[in-house]
């Protein structure tokens, strides 16, 4: 591959930024405030050029460790638990104070795998971290660590970051750790190995490459890194791998230096997120709608209510994907649905405000369909 001369960060408007726990806990000994200061001023000048970041973050764990007085990493989990619960509060109220003095409101979202596998939980944890964009809030998401049922090492966050890339149909992963990028082989072994500038996300010799472990405070190698990018690149987003000790790193990135490694996504954003809804997810109801309702939908983006709906067809459930065609049974257009088939029918043609009032505590959306949660298949034309 040619490699580009500017950073993908420069042209991304959707981030998320992945700062490992050495970083956060300054190699295990606590919360680094300066570090974690250094970082909300970034992501400030980040949000000033109209970007948005989302936050995820790793060390609850670490400072836990470190609020106890714990040297070593526990290997019951029970305890790995018991030390995220504690350290959890330091990492949150660190990023807090740090948001704070840039007037930046931040939030916490804890997830595990299970609340992205599930639809349901999906599209809840989707539709809350849009919401805190849109009113300016950065959210900090972490795996709830306290809960969670496997072994911890198994919820890595580099993972957890390229999940939530997908979840969010981020344009770019970046991962903050403690090595410059990704090396053709072990730089701590082999002081001739070089950085990979550049190359495709996916590429079966980037895991060859990637080293074993981490650091014994956290649980990502180079290796989860590589994985974490591959995962990505499956929704289109590029992953931006560089060590978070340079200076200034995010809004360097943001102004087209390229450092580090980029590993960039084969497939387009959009092309990404249309594949996955257009061929990988099973149509289970039909909507009809009537022609406002459809060129609103495909020429202007907007989002399907209830009131453009004329009839429902087929049982289908919150979050299925359903179908979007007009009276003749031509589809311009599919996606996942708030509601299911049966409260569907009771507030077809219903403005927002009697949807309400018809659903009562079941009212969830104005949208029937979410324009981030619908692919257009075909232009509704008007005679």
């Amino acid at each position: 591959m040619t490699a580009s001369t500017s950073s993908v960060v420069k042209s991304s408007h959707r981030l998320v930024l992945k700062v490992g726990s050495s970083l956060v806990t300054n190699y295990g000994k606590g919360v680094d405030f300066e570090a974690v200061t250094h970082w909300a001023n970034q992501i400030a000048a980040l949000r000033a050029q109209g970007k948005q970041v989302i936050l995820v973050s790793s060390g609850a764990i670490a400072e836990g460790m470190a609020r106890l007085g714990w040297k070593t990493r526990p290997k019951e989990v029970n305890k790995q638990q018991a030390a995220a619960s504690v350290g959890q509060m330091g990492v949150i109220q660190a990023y807090e104070k740090a948001f704070s003095t840039h007037n930046i409101l931040a939030s916490q979202i804890l997830l595990t795998h299970e609340d992205l596998a599930d639809r349901h939980r999906y599209l809840n944890a989707r539709s809350t971290l849009f919401t805190l964009l849109d009113l300016g809030v950065v959210p900090i998401v972490n795996e709830n660590d306290t809960v969670v049922t496997d072994e911890i090492r198994l919820g890595d966050n580099d993972t957890l970051g390229a999940l939530v890339a997908n979840l969010m149909e981020a344009d770019t992963l970046v991962i903050l750790t403690d090595q410059s990028g990704l090396y053709d082989s072990d730089p701590r072994k082999n002081p001739d190995a070089k950085l990979v500038e550049q190359a495709t996300a996916g590429d079966p010799a980037l895991e060859e490459m990637a080293g074993g472990s981490g650091s014994m405070v956290g649980t990502g190698g180079m290796a989860t890194k590589v994985f974490a990018a591959k995962r990505a690149a499956s929704s289109g987003a590029h992953t931006v791998i560089v060590s978070g000790h340079e200076d200034n790193v995010l809004v360097r990135l943001a102004s087209g230096e390229r450092i580090g490694t980029e590993l960039r996504a084969s497939v387009p954003l959009r092309s990404a997120r249309k594949q996955w809804l257009a061929d990988h997810l099973r149509v289970r109801g039909k909507v009809v709608l009537d022609a406002g309702a459809l060129y609103a939908l495909t020429q202007q983006g907007k989002s399907l209510l209830p009131v453009g709906v004329i009839d429902a067809q087929g049982t289908f459930k919150r979050g299925d994907v359903v179908a979007c065609i007009d009276e003749q049974g031509v589809e311009y257009a599919r996606g996942l649905v708030n509601y299911a088939s049966s409260d569907v029918r009771r507030i077809l043609r219903q403005s927002t405000a009697q949807v309400a009032e018809v659903l009562g505590s079941s009212f969830l959306n104005e949208e029937l369909i979410h324009r981030n949660n619908m692919v257009i298949l075909k232009k509704f034309e008007r005679n």
